[in-house]
């Protein structure tokens, strides 16, 4: 077990609370360490958003921290904990990352391990990531999880001695953090309430905050959901491709004044409309309008009257055409969608009127008709589709939500982003082929 760094932050702590008197308290009782339906991390938690929150409280951090809450939110998720108190108690432990008490910034050692006091350093770690993984282990071990293959030698020696098992078989509901912390800083009356208060500051300030990097939210995932920017060949796609792909995409559709839907993929709207099967319907009369430019149908000369290619149909996330996004039919949301192949690419596109492809992925685009962006990921048919979809200010979860219900089954959002540009460089970076 680990005691506090002696980084005495009652002045601190004092003022934390002072603020916090202005804005609404958070639960008394600290999370349950292990993630459930019922427990989760909360959506505002993003590494961009915590960043944004440690360099307002410490404006000369090390900048080798720059990536401290993207390997606790990778870390984390893998652990299947709630690494966001976690890391609100490695703020409290290092004096938000100044380190000013027995441990060095040198040592990558969040959370004091082996820093027991009296000049004692404790723990040090080859690199940030190992550290946080450190911590993380250490937390999952106060839950009554087995670590495999620990970082930490106090964590592998505590395990092996079993020193927590007895204290661990009197709790009887799952471990908490506030009951971890009467363990882990037992001479600390306001040890979680210090947590408390840094997470409270969080959650009622830059929680609330439009994210600066929602990148780093996939960029946590990446390899680990098998979400990964590669190109046509299969080989990781190199630095800046998605980027190049996308500013191309961007300046062919502006010139041809299809900003939203085109991207490039000039009249190909009368090409999809020859793909529709016989049997296939547009979307219920309660559904957005649609519109498809698919560049995998290359029919020319398609009548203009054809009725479009739903967007279902396209991207075949979902196979029910029947459903209906409830938020998207009452703003009366438009939504436009392209999928980009070779003439993005500066081939040609296929001479046959059906639509084969190669490509493992395509990009869409789709709009609510708000400024801000995410990107939706679905996987049907052996195609992974991703969607830039326009979503309004305060309404992302929301439209998200609707579109994924009606347009991409089993669909998720793997990234939140300020403008539909820097959404769409991300979509080119996971799918430089799209």
């Amino acid at each position: 077990m680990t005691s506090h760094l002696g980084t005495s932050l009652a002045t601190a702590s004092a003022l934390l609370a002072l603020a916090c008197l202005e804005t609404p308290a958070i639960a008394a009782e600290l999370p349950a360490i292990k993630t459930t339906d019922q427990n989760a991390v909360p959506e505002c938690v993003t590494p961009g958003r915590l960043m944004s929150y440690v360099k307002s409280r410490n404006e000369k951090l090390d900048p080798k921290f720059e990536e401290v809450a993207t390997d606790y939110m990778r870390h984390g998720e893998e652990l299947g904990l709630r690494w966001d108190y976690a890391f609100f108690q490695m703020l409290l432990e290092t004096n938000t990352l100044k380190y000013t008490g027995d441990v060095k910034v040198t040592q990558n050692n969040f959370a004091g391990l082996g820093a027991t006091g009296h000049g004692a350093r404790g723990e040090s770690f080859k690199t940030v990531s190992d550290g946080v993984r450190a911590h993380l282990q250490h937390v999952q071990m106060y839950s009554g999880e087995k670590v495999e293959n620990p970082v930490a030698e106090r964590t592998r020696n505590i395990q092996e001695w079993g020193v927590l098992t007895k204290w661990q078989a009197t709790i009887k509901s799952p471990m908490t953090y506030s009951q971890l912390a009467k363990q882990w800083a037992p001479t600390s009356r306001g040890y979680s309430k210090d947590v408390e208060t840094l997470a409270g500051l969080y959650f009622n300030g830059a929680c609330k905050d439009a994210d600066p990097h929602p990148e780093l939210v996939q960029e946590a995932r990446a390899g680990r959901d098998g979400v990964k920017a590669v190109d046509a060949s299969g080989e990781a796609a190199p630095a800046g491709k998605g980027a190049e792909i996308a500013k191309k995409a961007i300046a062919e559709a502006r010139a041809e004044g299809k900003e939203r839907s085109g991207l490039g993929a000039a009249n190909l709207a009368k090409a999809a409309a020859t793909t529709e099967t016989a049997g296939a319907s547009a979307a219920t009369s309660n559904s957005p309008p649609v519109k498809v430019l698919n560049s995998t149908a290359a029919s020319s000369d398609a009548d203009e009257s054809a009725p479009a290619k739903s967007v279902a149909a396209a991207a075949k996330p979902a196979a029910d055409k029947s459903d209906k996004p409830a938020t998207a039919s009452e703003k009366g949301a438009k939504i436009e969608t392209a999928a980009l192949s070779a003439p993005l690419l500066g081939q040609a596109p296929p001479a046959s009127t059906e639509a084969k492809s190669d490509a493992k992925c395509r990009v869409f685009t789709a709009s609510y008709g708000g400024d801000k962006a995410i990107i939706i990921k679905a996987v049907a048919d052996a195609m992974t589709n991703y969607t830039v979809l326009d979503v309004n200010d305060g309404a992302e979860k929301r439209e998200a939500d609707a579109y994924i219900g009606a347009y991409a089954k089993g669909g998720e959002s793997v990234g939140e982003f300020a403008t539909q540009d820097k959404a769409l460089e991300k979509a080119f970076e996971l799918c430089p082929e799209g």
